[in-house]
């Protein structure tokens, strides 16, 4: 059995990280079918994605691989063109400030924010809504 030798504690973490992960994947599939209507809609209202760029976790803005919509007046979360979710605050140096990076998309979450400071939380309908009506700049 591949959980021989772990303590009950170690297995009863792992069986809560696989239960979290699961739930992560199926809040990821919901927030999927949300992403891709919003990109239909945006199409259709003419609301043009654009290159998007990244913040470095010293605060440079570098270029990306990816063209899409900001979900935030920071631009710290972006969806692109097909459909995936991104984090744009990025590890980087010299190199990425020259290069650019290539971001990695990661699992979309229901709730943008969940667990921050007030103000800062809502529901990804909502945050897409408002790209669509103006409300998150896309400059």
């Amino acid at each position: 059995m591949a959980d021989d030798g772990l303590t009950d504690r170690q297995r009863a973490a792992k069986i809560r990280h696989e239960l979290s992960q699961g739930n992560a994947r199926a809040e990821a599939a919901q927030a999927k079918v949300l992403i891709d209507q919003f990109i239909a809609d945006a199409r259709a209202q003419g609301v043009e994605p654009r290159p998007l760029k990244a913040r470095t976790l010293d605060g440079h803005v570098v270029k990306t691989d990816k063209t899409g919509w900001y979900l935030r007046n920071n631009h710290s979360l972006a969806v692109d063109v097909d459909g995936n979710y991104y984090s744009l605050t990025v590890p980087g140096g010299l190199m990425e400030r020259l290069r650019g990076v290539k971001l990695t998309p990661t699992l979309a979450p229901m709730v943008i924010g969940r667990g921050g400071r007030d103000g800062e939380t809502g529901d990804l309908k909502e945050f897409l809504a408002w790209v669509l009506d103006g409300t998150i700049s896309q400059d």
